[in-house]
């Protein structure tokens, strides 16, 4: 019974490692709604991972200044929850079509792209800039 279980997660994991780089092919030129939404999906999920990877930086460079963390995280809820509310109304208008995905995560990507730049932009801020709330790096 084991043997078979670890047989069955193998061979997930190996058809998981095969089929990336199809879809990876794929996305260059998707063929269909379906592939054409996953990759949006792909898409923006390589947006939010760069917008999080910003915003860990960001966090880290306020460091113990507590106040400034919690305008931080209101202000990034906030603009989640705008971002989020923005694109499902973006996409009102094909709601419960094949294509909904697609308009929604074209949405996120670039909205998430944006705020990567301005979240960026908090980064390279001037030293002495007394309207940007992220000190210089070290």
């Amino acid at each position: 019974m084991w043997l078979s279980r670890k047989l069955i997660i193998v061979s997930v994991v190996a058809l998981c490692g095969i089929s990336m780089p199809a879809l990876a092919d794929e996305c260059a030129d998707p063929q269909d709604q379906t592939t054409m939404n996953i990759c949006a999906g792909k898409e923006f999920e390589a947006a939010d991972k760069a917008l999080n990877a910003a915003y860990r930086e960001i966090v880290g460079r306020i460091g113990d200044d507590h106040e400034t963390k919690t305008a931080l995280t209101a202000a990034q809820r906030a603009w989640i929850a705008f971002r989020d509310g923005e694109c499902v109304f973006q996409a009102k208008s094909v709601e419960g079509g094949s294509i909904y995905p697609l308009i929604v995560a074209d949405c996120k990507t670039a909205l998430t792209e944006a705020r990567t730049g301005q979240l960026k932009a908090y980064l390279d801020c001037e030293e002495g800039d007394m309207s940007c709330p992220v000190p210089p790096a070290d």
